[in-house]
């Protein structure tokens, strides 16, 4: 059941970062670091209460952890994505921008999910 549990929502959370991507092509009408950042920083937040609420609380049964935090926020989420988005602002030369996304995504990732995990431990 595990074993499906993060198939779900690996692939739900996968149909998610592809629909913030479409969103954000969008709005810009061309691909854009911002989805990247808008994915990692709410998957960030969402690990953080998931986190606090699945495995600090155990409000929610560990098999929604397999599905939520290991499927959907390891697929949601794109590591990759923003490694690749970095180096071709490097290559653009580009380069305060790269920097400034580097330590803006990070920052602003572990604030958010440090905020979420706060928030939910006193919810």
């Amino acid at each position: 059941m595990q074993w499906f549990a993060v198939a779900l929502g690996g692939a739900l959370g996968s149909l998610a970062r592809y629909a913030i991507n479409l969103y954000i092509i969008g709005i810009f009408s061309e691909r854009s670091p911002l989805s990247t950042l808008l994915v990692n920083l709410t998957g960030s937040i969402l690990i953080g209460c998931c986190y606090a609420l699945v495995v600090e609380k155990g409000f929610f049964p560990t098999e929604l952890r397999s599905l939520l935090m290991v499927g959907f926020l390891g697929a949601f989420t794109t590591f990759s994505a923003f490694s690749l988005d970095t180096i071709i602002m490097w290559q653009n030369n580009q380069i305060m921008l790269s920097i400034l996304y580097v330590f803006g995504t990070i920052f602003l990732c572990l604030i958010g999910t440090l905020c979420a995990i706060t928030l939910m431990r006193l919810f």
